[in-house]
């Protein structure tokens, strides 16, 4: 059975590079082009077995996103990483104090996204 991710960025071209490299990998993907975007999707949608989420993104950022989506039942175990350009420490804890699972700094390579994912995931 596949599983499905959750892709969240208001770049398209990141959004379709990602997407791309989860689906090569046997993903189900679902795209959404910022959190508020990403929260009207899930809600009583498809389960979501990974979430990779931007920082920086209008409407609702990735912070917002990853404690919105801690909130619902169905994403308190599901592991969110944060995809972003962001390095600093203090982004990286508040972060970690939201509920991310993992930081990965952009540009990112898909074989490290894709180890990453296996070591966050269950399979």
């Amino acid at each position: 059975m596949s599983k499905t991710a959750l892709v969240v960025d208001d770049s398209p071209t990141m959004r379709q590079m990602v997407a791309l490299t989860l689906t090569n990998a046997g993903f189900d993907v679902l795209q959404a082009e910022d959190g508020k975007d990403a929260v009207n999707k899930v809600t009583g949608g498809p389960k979501m077995d990974i979430v990779v989420t931007d920082l920086n993104m209008p409407e609702m950022d990735g912070i917002s996103l990853i404690k919105e989506l801690r909130k619902m039942a169905s994403f308190k175990f599901t592991p969110i990483l944060m995809l972003t350009t962001e390095s600093a420490a203090e982004k990286k804890q508040a972060g970690k104090e939201a509920g991310a699972t993992g930081w990965i700094v952009k540009p990112f390579n898909p074989e490290v996204l894709l180890k990453i994912i296996a070591k966050v995931l269950p399979a």
